[in-house]
């Protein structure tokens, strides 16, 4: 090896210009085929068991007796960001992202629409029913329901009932 090695990192330095580090690009490809694969798995699984299994072998962390129905899509690059806690049921069809990229654009990308990155919380004995959609950075109160079709941006309160596009409070429970 060259005296330029530095161990703490993938690929070499060489004359001061780091080199392409392919390596890392092949481990983030893997990685992403592998969470795309237990994802498949889990999003066309009747079986709620099942998906929960393959949810957790992804890293998405998620407590006992939970339900997660078919047709649920939880981030793809970053499950390790999405945590469901005890008494959870998500129904058919719900979307949870922890992450949004939402300009191709550089320009825009850099100036007004950063990539957002958050972890998202759904607390014990939540209910969100199906066709729902969960931003990144949103917290689900305790106890709380999400009404089918909502988009929750933001936190919901515990013990609530919230509706619409975006999500708001109608009821206290």
């Amino acid at each position: 090896f060259s005296r330029n090695f530095q161990p703490y990192e993938i690929g070499f330095i060489s004359k001061g210009k780091p080199k392409i580090k392919t390596f890392g690009k092949l481990q983030l490809r893997l990685r992403f085929f592998r969470s795309w694969i237990l994802h498949s798995l889990a999003y066309f699984s009747p079986h709620p068991g099942f998906a929960i299994r393959m949810q957790r072998a992804r890293g998405v962390k998620i407590g006992k007796g939970c339900y997660i129905g078919p047709y649920v899509h939880i981030d793809l690059l970053y499950p390790d960001l999405v945590t469901i806690e005890d008494n959870v049921a998500v129904g058919s069809n719900s979307i949870i992202f922890a992450h949004v990229n939402p300009a191709a654009n550089i320009h825009l990308k850099k100036n007004h629409y950063p990539r957002k990155l958050d972890p998202v919380i759904i607390k014990s004995g939540t209910w969100i029913n199906p066709g729902c959609i969960i931003t990144p950075g949103t917290i689900m109160g305790k106890n709380s329901i999400l009404s089918i079709g909502s988009v929750a941006a933001g936190s919901i309160p515990d013990g609530c009932i919230a509706i619409g596009n975006p999500a708001r409070v109608v009821k206290k429970l």
